[in-house]
C-alpha cells in the first residue's frame, strides 16, 4: 500500500502533494527504525490525513520492528485419516459450558482468543470479514442482537419494540426505540439517541462506502424526541425492521467521535483503528492483520461485567493451528471457526484439554462464478460490470461447473459433523428453505453440456473456442480444507478439458475491504471464488441482498468494492422478487419470495452451493457464559464469559 502511494505521487504530484509524500516517506523511515512507537504513528498519520490502508500499512510497518504480543501457536498436524464416507455429522455442541459463579470485574485476568483470520479494521460500517465485525463487537454494540433460538434481545435498547407495546406501528412502517438510560461511550460521554440518528446519518452517505447501507436505504425518516427515544419512519411496510440497528450491521458509532469523518473522509479517520464504544472494552493496542488487544471499558454500565480485566484476540495462522491451541496445547482459551479436517479435529480433541462446540449453522460454503471478465480492464478496473466473462456468460458452461462438484465427498471426506452437503445458497430459517433444488455429480452430462456450448477440445485437450482457451483461475483464503476443496474440484474440471489454475489468499487479504488490494474477494479478480457466507437474521433479507442487481449494489471501483453482489449477476426477476420481499407482510407470500430467490440463485448457477457448514468453535474447558449465536457475531456477549475453577 505504502509502495502504491509513493508510486502514485511520483507523476504529477503538486508541490502540496511532494510535501505531504516527503513527510510520509519520513514517518515510514521512523516507523521502520522504531524511532516514533505505534501511538505517534497514528497520530502523525492522521493528521497528514492519510487513509485508513496507508495507516495500516504504516502501524504495520511498526508492527516489524516490535515485539508480537503473543506467539503463533506452532506444532505438527497430527496425521490425517480418511473417515468412513457419509458418516452421520453431529449436529448438537458437546457438553454445555457450567455456569460460573458470581464474580467482581476484572476479576479473571486476561482471556486469550485466536482468530485465524485477523481483523484489518474495527469501524463494522466499513468492514467486509467476519473478523472485523466480530473484533469491532467486543467494542461496539447495537441496539440489539440476535440469540441462537433466533429471539431478539436488548442490548442498548431498553426493551423490544412490538406490536403490543406500541414499538411496532401496526402498518409496519414506523418503529420506536425507547433507549437505556445512564450508558456512556468509553471516553465518558453520554449515549443518546443522536447517536442513532448519526450512525444512520453516517451509513446512508454513499461517499462513505458504508458496507452496510443496504440496511438502512429503506428508511424514510429518524425522530430523536428525547435523548432515549428514537422513531424510524420506513418508506414502505417493513417486515424487516428489525434489520436496523440490530446484530452485526447494527452497530451503533459515536457521533462527538466521528462527525468530521463523514462522506469522503470517513475511511481517514483515526477511529477505524481505534474505536469508542458502549461495550465492555476499549482498544489498547491493535496491530491490524496481527493482534487486538482490549481492556475493560471503566464506563461500562453493568457493575459487576465484564469479568476479564483484559482480552487479547490474536489474529493469523490458520484453522488447524488454531484447533491445536485451544484443544491441544492450551495455549488459548477460545478459537474461531475451526474449519478443519473431520478426522483431524477428532483427534486435537482427544486430548482432553478443550472442547469443541458444534451449533447449527446457517452458512453455505460456496462457489461464486464471475459474470464479468476478469482478464480485461477497463477504466482501471477489472471485473467491469458491463464487459462480460468470454464463456461464464453461458448458462450451459456454469452448468457443466455445477455438475463436476462432487458436494458429498467434500462435506463427508472435510467436514464430517461440521457440514453437510446442499443444493441451496438459504439454509435457514427453515420456513424460507427451498424444497425444490438438487444437485448431481456427472462428467458425461457436463462434457456433453460444454460440446453443445461450442467449448471443444484441442489438440492439447483443452477446451477452446474461435481461438480462445478455458483456462480458469479459481482463488480462496488460506485454509486446508479449502485447499483440498479446490484440488477436489480441479481434479473435476481438468477431467472435462478445463485447464485450472488455483490460488490462495492470505485470509486477512482476501477478507480485506482495502479497496487498494485486488486480491480481495470484493474484487474478484478471478473467474471462480470460494468462501462461506449466510444470513444474521430470521428475516435474511440481509443476506439477499448479495444478488439485488441494482447497480450501486454491485461491488466495482466506483464503490470501492463495498457492494453485495460479487458476482456481477443482474436479474429482472430476481429483483422484483427481493423488493417485494422488503414490503411484503403476509408469511406465506415471503415464503414463496425467498424460495423463489434461492431459486433462481442454483437454476442459474450463479453460485454453486456445496456445503450447509455448522458453526464450530473450539473453547478451554473452564471457560463458561458463552452464549454462541448463528445469527451474529461470537463475541456479542463476551461481557458474560467467565472462568471456572
Amino acid at each position: 500500500m505504502l509502495e502504491e502511494v509513493r508510486n502514485s505521487a511520483a507523476v504529477g504530484a503538486t508541490s502540496e502533494e511532494g510535501t505531504v509524500m516527503d513527510e510520509l516517506r519520513q514517518l515510514e523511515q521512523a516507523a521502520r527504525s522504531g524511532k516514533l512507537n505505534r501511538r505517534e504513528v497514528l497520530k502523525r498519520a492522521a493528521a497528514l490525513g492519510l487513509s485508513a490502508p496507508v495507516i495500516a500499512s504504516l502501524l504495520a510497518a511498526c508492527a516489524r520492528g516490535e515485539a508480537t504480543p503473543t506467539t503463533a501457536p506452532a506444532a505438527q498436524t497430527p496425521a490425517a485419516q480418511t473417515p468412513a464416507a457419509g458418516a452421520s455429522p453431529t449436529p448438537a455442541a458437546q457438553a454445555s459450558p457450567t455456569p460460573a459463579p458470581a464474580a467482581r470485574r476484572g476479576e479473571g485476568g486476561l482471556v486469550k482468543l485466536l482468530w485465524w483470520q485477523a481483523p484489518t479494521i474495527l469501524n463494522p460500517h466499513l468492514a467486509q470479514g467476519t473478523k472485523d465485525f466480530d473484533a469491532s463487537r467486543v467494542v461496539l454494540e447495537p441496539l440489539a442482537d440476535v440469540n441462537d433460538k433466533g429471539e431478539l434481545v436488548p442490548i442498548l435498547a431498553a426493551e423490544i419494540p412490538s406490536v403490543e407495546n406500541g414499538g411496532v406501528s401496526k402498518d409496519a412502517k414506523t418503529v420506536t426505540w425507547k433507549l437505556k438510560q445512564g450508558v456512556k461511550w468509553s471516553d465518558g460521554q453520554p449515549f443518546t439517541s443522536k447517536d442513532v440518528k448519526f450512525t444512520y446519518e453516517y451509513v446512508i452517505n454513499e461517499a462513505t462506502t458504508a458496507t452496510t447501507i443496504s440496511n438502512y436505504t429503506v428508511i424514510e425518516s429518524i425522530e430523536t424526541p428525547d435523548d432515549y427515544t428514537v422513531v424510524i419512519h420506513f418508506k414502505n411496510p417493513n417486515p424487516a425492521w428489525m434489520n436496523v440497528f440490530v446484530g452485526p450491521y447494527g452497530m451503533i458509532l459515536p457521533e462527538h467521535v466521528l462527525r468530521d469523518y463523514v462522506g469522503e473522509k470517513a475511511r481517514n479517520a483515526p477511529f477505524n483503528l481505534n474505536p469508542v464504544g458502549t461495550g465492555p472494552y476499549k482498544v489498547k493496542e491493535f496491530k491490524p492483520g496481527d493482534v487486538v488487544v482490549y481492556e475493560m471499558n471503566e464506563n461500562y454500565r453493568e457493575p459487576d461485567k465484564p469479568y476479564f480485566a483484559q482480552v487479547e484476540l490474536k489474529g493469523g495462522g490458520d484453522a488447524t493451528t488454531a484447533a491445536r491451541a485451544v484443544l491441544q496445547t492450551g495455549e488459548v482459551d477460545y478459537a474461531w471457526n475451526l474449519q478443519v479436517e473431520a478426522q483431524v479435529l477428532d483427534q486435537l480433541e482427544k486430548a482432553g484439554v478443550g472442547v469443541v462446540e458444534v451449533i447449527e449453522g446457517v452458512n453455505v460454503e460456496r462457489i461464486l462464478i464471475n459474470m464479468t471478465d476478469p482478464r480485461k480492464e477497463v477504466d482501471g478496473e477489472r471485473s467491469k460490470l458491463g464487459v462480460p466473462h468470454p464463456w461464464q456468460s453461458d448458462l450451459r458452461v456454469r452448468q457443466a461447473y455445477a455438475l463436476a462438484c462432487q458436494r458429498d465427498v467434500i462435506a463427508n471426506t472435510l467436514y464430517g459433523r461440521a457440514g453437510k452437503a446442499t443444493s441451496n445458497i438459504l439454509v435457514a430459517p427453515a420456513r424460507f428453505v427451498s424444497k425444490n433444488t438438487s444437485w448431481k455429480f456427472d462428467l458425461d452430462q457436463a462434457a456433453k453440456l460444454l460440446d453443445e456450448a461450442g467449448w471443444t477440445k484441442g489438440p492439447d485437450g483443452i477446451r477452446q473456442k474461435d481461438g480462445v482457451r478455458m483456462e480458469i483461475l479459481y482463488q480462496t483464503s488460506i485454509n486446508p480444507v479449502r485447499q483440498k476443496t479446490q484440488e477436489i474440484i480441479k481434479n473435476a474440471f481438468e477431467q472435462l478439458g478445463i485447464k485450472v489454475e488455483l490460488k490462495s489468499i492470505e485470509a486477512s487479504v482476501f477478507f480485506s475491504s482495502d479497496p487498494g488490494n485486488p486480491d480481495t474477494y470484493a474484487h474478484f479478480y478471478a473467474d471462480i471464488e470460494m468462501f462461506t457466507n449466510g444470513p444474521s437474521s430470521t428475516y435474511p433479507l440481509d443476506y439477499m441482498v448479495s444478488w439485488y442487481g441494482k447497480e450501486d449494489n454491485i461491488a466495482q471501483k466506483a464503490n470501492n468494492w463495498s457492494g453485495n453482489n460479487i458476482e456481477r449477476w443482474q436479474n429482472e426477476e430476481y429483483d422484483k422478487a427481493y423488493e417485494q420481499a422488503q414490503v411484503e407482510l403476509d408469511p406465506k407470500k415471503q415464503e414463496e419470495l425467498f424460495i423463489k430467490m434461492n431459486d433462481l440463485v442454483v437454476n442459474n448457477v450463479v453460485v454453486i452451493p456445496l456445503v450447509h457448514r455448522n458453526s464450530v468453535s473450539g473453547r478451554a474447558k473452564n471457560l463458561t457464559g458463552l452464549e454462541l449465536s448463528r445469527w451474529t457475531d461470537e463475541t456479542w456477549n463476551i461481557a458474560s464469559w467467565r472462568r471456572s475453577s
